[in-house]
C-alpha cells in the first residue's frame, strides 16, 4: 500500500491532539514509513511576511497577508513549501504525484518574494512522521480515513473548512462521525 499523495483525515476520536480535525497531506509513504504535512492549522498571528523578515528577505510587495502552517509536530523550525508543480526550484524539488511538488530549500522564498514562485502554494513549518507499519497500524485502528488529494482541497478550500470537505469528498457526513469505534 503506497499512499503517497493521498491524504490522511483525521477521525474525531484521535487521540493526539496535535492531530485532531487534522488533514495531512502524505509525501512519502513506504514499508520504511511516511512523511506528511497538515494542511490545515494555520499558525496564529504570524505569516509569510514574518517569514520573509526572520530569514532577511525583501518582498517585492510589503503586503504579502499569506498563512503559514503548522505542518507537525516534527522540526518544527524546518520549513516546507508544498506547491503546484510548473515551479521548479534551482536546487532540489521533490514531485509527489501530477499536481504537487514539494521544496525545502530557501530559493523558493527568495522566489515567491518576488513574484516568482508558484502559483499556488502553501508554506508550512515541521511535519509528521510514521516510523515502518505506524501509519499501517493507525488505519487498522480507525484513526484515520483516506481521500484523493486535489489542488482545490490543498490551495483553495478555505483553512477551516478542509476537514469536512475532504470528508465530504469520500462520502462521508462529519455530523455522522462517532469518536467510538466498533466493529460488527
Amino acid at each position: 500500500m503506497d499512499l503517497t499523495g493521498q491524504l490522511l483525515v483525521a477521525m474525531p476520536g484521535m487521540s493526539d491532539p496535535r492531530f485532531a480535525h487534522s488533514v495531512v497531506f502524505l509525501c512519502a509513504h513506504s514499508e520504511e514509513g511516511a512523511m506528511g504535512l497538515i494542511v490545515n492549522k494555520a499558525i496564529d498571528g504570524v505569516n509569510l511576511a514574518d517569514l520573509f523578515e526572520q530569514l532577511s528577505i525583501t518582498p517585492k510587495h510589503r503586503e504579502i497577508r499569506s498563512k503559514l502552517y503548522f505542518g507537525g509536530p516534527v522540526e518544527t523550525g524546518r520549513g516546507f513549501v508544498l506547491h503546484s508543480p510548473e515551479y521548479q526550484s534551482g536546487l532540489s524539488n521533490l514531485r509527489v504525484e501530477d499536481d504537487f511538488a514539494l521544496t525545502t530549500t530557501q530559493d523558493i522564498l527568495d522566489d515567491m518574494a518576488q513574484d516568482q514562485g508558484p502559483t499556488k502554494s502553501l508554506t508550512l513549518l515541521g511535519y509528521s512522521g510514521w516510523g515502518p507499519g505506524q501509519l499501517e497500524r493507525e488505519l487498522g485502528e480507525n484513526g484515520w480515513l483516506v481521500a484523493q488529494a486535489t489542488p482545490q482541497l490543498i490551495f483553495e478550500t478555505d483553512t477551516a473548512d478542509k476537514w469536512a470537505e475532504a470528508l465530504k469528498s469520500i462520502g462521508v457526513d462529519p455530523l455522522t462521525l462517532s469518536a467510538a469505534a466498533g466493529r460488527a
